[in-house]
């Protein structure tokens, strides 16, 4: 395997650091005190390779890299950023600490059940690091591994990295995986997340990944890696003391029979432009590993088509797969972040339709909801409905006539997976609603109380609205 010529040492750039770098000079003071002020509730690392490769100091604050790593002063309520500033110049720090707690508790932490209804037993133990979800796949959390080469502004994970212990999830042990695994041999696939395993050096790496590949644990037939270190630290790959270990764990990975999926985290197409990040990308795909794209669509980073359009491109001339456009979840600095889930569409659509088939492999956009990742498939109006003689189902669906309202919308949903695997691929109608960016911000069509799998008797109650919305997508 061939090098390439850049060796640069990995430098993180985080709070008490910031200022020694030499674009730190160029920010105006309102901003600079915002990164501090903010930088104190929510987690801020960088390093001098995402500040001197990828964000345009010329386009600051606008630049979208910039605001991807970078902390900005409406990410917290008015009421909020003026108590943290007011600790913070005093020099108050009990008081700093006690406002900081409160914020971040007020942020959901951890959404969708992740500490509720995601945390597996065994024996009737909950087992540390571990969140099993859908019934194929398993998350898993190395201790190691729950920090980042460079933090997103806008991570749902974000209080794996703010010292909340009691709601971290992490194991510095297999013994409960591999225990779990046993048992459950419906499991075909394990994913290593965090932060981003690939913090840890190889060496670490391999304790974790090595026992997976036994002929115990056949039934794993892929091991996923999720990681952000393809776009903030692609040296991970290249010119890293030990990365041509990795990728000979890779290639061993690959050996035993178990494909390796790198989760590669690309937010926008500037990460892909560096010398260094192609030959990342070409050196694990030597190995047999395979890297997919996946990022929530953001607003001020990358909510307008043409961007995923780009990405979507570049990544598969490049050999990548694209594979999801997420929702931002409702946590952390969710209402600086979000996009309303009808705009969310119409850019998924929009670029979706830019991009040969090669790259129409992505979905989305997808929310990870509690029930499920919910997709948005659509809009519909009632008037395609009445034009597609559908008259009866929609009168039975919504049990009275709608006929007076022929332009009344529908959002088009179904599930790409689900709590129940029942649910995968059965569609179901919203209200139209342009304001809502989240799954609970959804109501059921028609005037029902409720969604189909929110009913006790599921089955029977999703019939009619089934009938009507697969022949819609027929």
């Amino acid at each position: 395997m061939t090098k390439s010529a850049d060796t640069g040492r990995y430098r993180p750039v985080d709070l008490r650091t910031v200022e020694a770098a030499p674009q730190w000079a160029l920010l105006e003071e309102e901003l600079r005190t915002a990164i501090q002020v903010v930088g104190e509730v929510l987690p801020f690392r960088t390093n001098r390779y995402v500040m001197d490769q990828l964000i345009n100091w010329s386009n600051v604050p606008h630049d979208p890299i910039f605001q991807l790593v970078f902390p900005q002063r409406e990410m917290l309520g008015d009421e909020d950023y003026a108590a943290v500033e007011r600790a913070l110049r005093a020099g108050d720090q009990e008081r700093l600490a006690a406002e900081v707690s409160r914020i971040r508790m007020s942020l959901n932490p951890h959404p969708a059940g992740q500490l509720t209804h995601n945390v597996p037993e065994l024996d009737g133990r909950k087992l540390a690091g571990l969140q099993h979800k859908y019934r194929e796949t398993l998350l898993f959390f190395p201790a190691p591994g729950q920090t980042c080469h460079a933090y997103c502004t806008y991570c749902f994970r974000w209080a794996q990295f703010v010292g909340l212990q009691d709601i971290k999830f992490q194991t510095n042990e297999t013994d409960d995986l591999l225990d779990y695994l046993r048992t459950h041999r419906d499991i075909t696939d394990v994913l290593f997340t965090g932060g981003d395993p690939m913090i840890m050096r190889t060496k670490m790496l391999r304790r974790y990944i090595e026992p997976l590949l036994s002929p115990e644990f056949d039934h794993v037939q892929n091991i996923r890696i999720g990681t952000k270190a393809v776009a903030y630290w692609p040296q991970r790959f290249v010119s890293d003391a030990d990365a041509d270990d990795c990728l000979r764990l890779f290639e061993e990975m690959t050996a035993a029979g178990r494909h390796v999926a790198i989760m590669g985290h690309y937010s926008h197409p500037v990460e892909l432009e560096p010398d260094v990040s192609r030959e990342a990308v070409r050196r694990i795909r030597q190995t047999g590993a395979q890297i997919r794209m996946q990022a929530p669509l953001i607003k001020h980073v990358n909510d307008n088509p043409a961007a995923w359009a780009a990405l979507w491109r570049t990544g598969v001339r490049l050999g990548l797969v694209p594979y999801y456009m997420f929702v931002e979840r409702d946590t952390g600095a969710r209402n600086y972040f979000e996009v309303p889930l009808v705009r969310c569409y119409k850019i998924f659509k929009e670029a979706y339709s830019n991009v040969s088939g090669l790259a129409r492999s992505v979905r989305g956009p997808s929310m990870s909801a509690f029930p499920g990742k919910v997709r948005i498939l659509g809009v519909m109006r009632l008037r395609d409905m009445m034009d597609y003689n559908m008259l009866d189902i929609v009168r039975e669906s919504a049990g009275f006539d709608l006929l007076g309202e022929p332009d009344k919308q529908f959002l088009i949903c179904d599930f790409i997976q689900a709590r129940d695997p029942r649910w995968v691929k059965k569609p179901f109608l919203a209200e139209f609603d342009e304001g809502a960016s989240w799954f609970d911000e959804l109501r059921p069509a028609f005037g029902r109380d409720r969604f189909y799998f929110e009913e006790s008797d599921a089955e029977e109650q999703s019939r009619p609205l089934l009938e009507l919305t697969e022949m819609l997508l027929d």
